[in-house]
């Protein structure tokens, strides 16, 4: 890479930060096993001027799901899981879905064509979403949105309603399609974190931490941020007339201070960690499932991740969708490159990785052997014009 390049991030990140466009943020970039560079800039606390550094703790959000998506892939590799199978032969209350494409809060719901399968989960295209953003929404989408209020009231008070009870909930909320017909994002993650606590026998968490984060010495990685750790997590904060403001609301299901062990553990959301915890797991995907000589996945598994894409109909629905995503495809809960001359920024064909709604990011690009790992705590950010910047800035200096 053209070290001298890379310089421009610094200048970015400063840039960003001095116009209150995010409070704070930092960077790290692998390239051949070798960290190649770490940039940070501005706060995790503003009010106490706490410096964003290399060990804050930050929410995933839905950089969460490419973690949920090795996990089933690890148990599909075993055999335990199978991609074509319904969900119902894992969840029984899924055998009786229903469907509502109508517009508005009175549509009546129908028997569903087909069943929803595993791989429908992976690919966001079983008719669950993240709920209503406007009135001639469907039925589902409005019912998803009261019970994402139930979820937000439920993690910051009672802590009772478990991962299982959240998914067999989902089986009574009416689809916004039928299975394989759409695509929208939404809680398919969550309902297949609770496929893997049905297959593995045990709780999401424990899953995760046996298979995954321990073998990967992903120490600070977890569903809520212990009270020995509370003074690294960094806060959140939202941009409001040009200005930061504290948020400390939850969503999602998720607690806004990850302060207690939480009963939803939400595969789609729920993950804390670090950035060099997150660049050992990505770091493991780009070398072909091996981190520091542990195996978490087989080659060609992630051969199978990095060539995953939507059928031609469904890739239609996605770039109508997912808009700022042109130029990528979506498989295994993460976005793929198919066609780089129609990104947004400058790529790779077969780079993937995904983002989260506190602006996070992944990239894993196995031709250039080059790992991307960003964090941030911005609501609404996802992949956001900041995230464009570095990433040009880091493939024009290959």
């Amino acid at each position: 890479m053209t070290y001298n390049h890379l310089n421009h991030i610094q200048e970015v990140f400063d840039t960003f930060v001095s116009k209150n466009e995010v409070a704070g943020l930092n960077l790290l970039i692998y390239q051949n096993d070798k960290e190649i560079g770490y940039w940070q800039a501005g706060y995790k606390n503003i009010e106490k001027k706490q410096t964003f550094d290399r060990d804050t703790i930050c929410r995933l959000y839905s950089m969460s799901k490419p973690i949920t998506s090795v996990a089933a892939l690890m148990l599909v590799e075993q055999g335990k899981l199978d991609l074509g199978s319904p969900v119902g032969n894992y969840l029984p209350a899924f055998w009786n879905i229903k469907v509502c494409t109508e517009p508005g809060k009175n549509g009546k719901p129908v028997k569903a064509q087909r069943t929803i399968l595993i791989q429908d989960l992976l690919n966001m295209t079983s008719g669950y979403t993240y709920g209503a953003y406007w009135e001639g929404a469907t039925l589902g989408e409005h019912m998803t949105s009261e019970y994402i209020q139930v979820l937000n009231q439920d993690c910051i008070k009672d802590c009772k309603i478990s991962t299982q009870e959240v998914a067999n909930h989902f089986s009574e909320i009416p689809l916004s399609f039928e299975p394989g017909t759409d695509y929208n994002y939404g809680f398919s993650a969550d309902i297949l974190g609770a496929v893997i606590e049905v297959v593995s026998g045990q709780k999401l968490s424990e899953f995760l931490k046996k298979n995954i984060f321990d073998p990967l010495e992903m120490n600070d990685t977890a569903f809520y941020v212990p009270q020995e750790k509370q003074c690294r997590l960094s806060n959140v904060y939202k941009c409001v007339n040009n200005k930061l403001e504290l948020f400390t609301s939850p969503n999602l299901g998720i607690q806004p201070f990850m302060d207690h062990t939480p009963s939803f553990e939400s595969g789609g959301a729920g993950l804390c960690s670090t950035i060099d915890d997150y660049m050992k797991f990505a770091s493991m995907l780009c070398n072909k499932g091996v981190y520091n000589g542990v195996r978490i996945l087989q080659e060609k598994t992630v051969d199978f991740i990095s060539k995953g894409k939507l059928s031609p109909l469904l890739q239609q629905k996605f770039n109508q969708k997912m808009e700022h995503l042109l130029g990528y495809s979506y498989s295994n809960l993460m976005r793929i490159a198919q066609e780089p001359g129609y990104c947004k920024a400058i790529t790779e064909k077969g780079e993937f990785g995904w983002d989260g709604w506190l602006g996070p990011y992944m990239s894993v690009d196995l031709k250039n052997n080059l790992t991307i790992v960003m964090l941030m705590q911005k609501t609404d950010a996802g992949t956001w014009e900041l995230t464009r910047r570095v990433k040009n800035i880091i493939y024009t200096s290959l």
